[in-house]
């Protein structure tokens, strides 16, 4: 899997050893355990899915930017996938997951896996985590047509979101902000399920 995703453009070494590292089979079910490490993405019950390793890698490789991230703030827990190869590239990562049954089941994961720097909560992800913000950068792993105005209020000046954009047709977009404005940049074409508001307690 590694040699193809450095095949497929991913060049920062640091995300590509900790997707050598984590196993994705483990959060996945069993049944589809021998497709885990392909790359496409599956489902996770909840209506969810795990995004490919590529979709993994990419995205994270944006987030880092060759830099040391100190708190990071996820939105989309799922499976925790990709939220334990964020746990293995920064200090801090904040984790908000809408369907409580799902995070249950991610929480039991992650903590078997003795990650210690993860921080789950269930919650709307439209709101963020105000109470622990600024954050050095945010990712999103649901599509929106637009960004929620209070995620934009919790980026630190200097950081940076990555995350899905577009309603039928959907592009990876990244936003970075100065001590001014925000700065958007369109990327590649992407497929991610919707972002949606409110919880999911059962």
């Amino acid at each position: 899997m590694v040699e193809r995703l450095r095949s497929q453009g991913i060049v920062d070494e640091k995300v590509l050893s900790v997707m050598g590292a984590i196993p994705r089979h483990v959060f996945i079910e069993e049944a589809l355990a021998s497709r885990a490490y392909d790359d496409f993405s599956l489902p996770i019950n909840y209506g969810q899915t795990i995004s490919s390793p590529w979709i993994v890698a990419r995205m994270s490789e944006l987030l880092l930017a060759n830099t040391d991230l100190d708190k990071i703030l996820e939105i989309g827990t799922g499976c925790g996938y990709h939220t334990a190869v964020l746990s293995r590239l920064v200090r801090e990562v904040y984790s908000l997951e809408r369907i409580g049954p799902l995070l249950t089941n991610t929480r039991i994961r992650l903590h078997k896996m003795q990650i210690n720097n993860i921080h789950l909560k269930h919650a709307d992800g439209f709101h963020g985590f105000s109470e622990v913000a600024p954050f050095d950068a945010i990712i999103m792993t649901a599509v929106t047509a637009h960004v929620p105005s209070l995620l934009l209020e919790q980026l630190a000046v200097g950081g940076r979101m990555v995350f899905p954009k577009g309603s039928r047709k959907q592009h990876l977009c990244l936003i970075e902000r100065d001590s001014k404005s925000f700065t958007e940049t369109v990327l590649e074409e992407v497929n991610f399920v919707p972002m949606l508001s409110g919880v999911v307690r059962r």
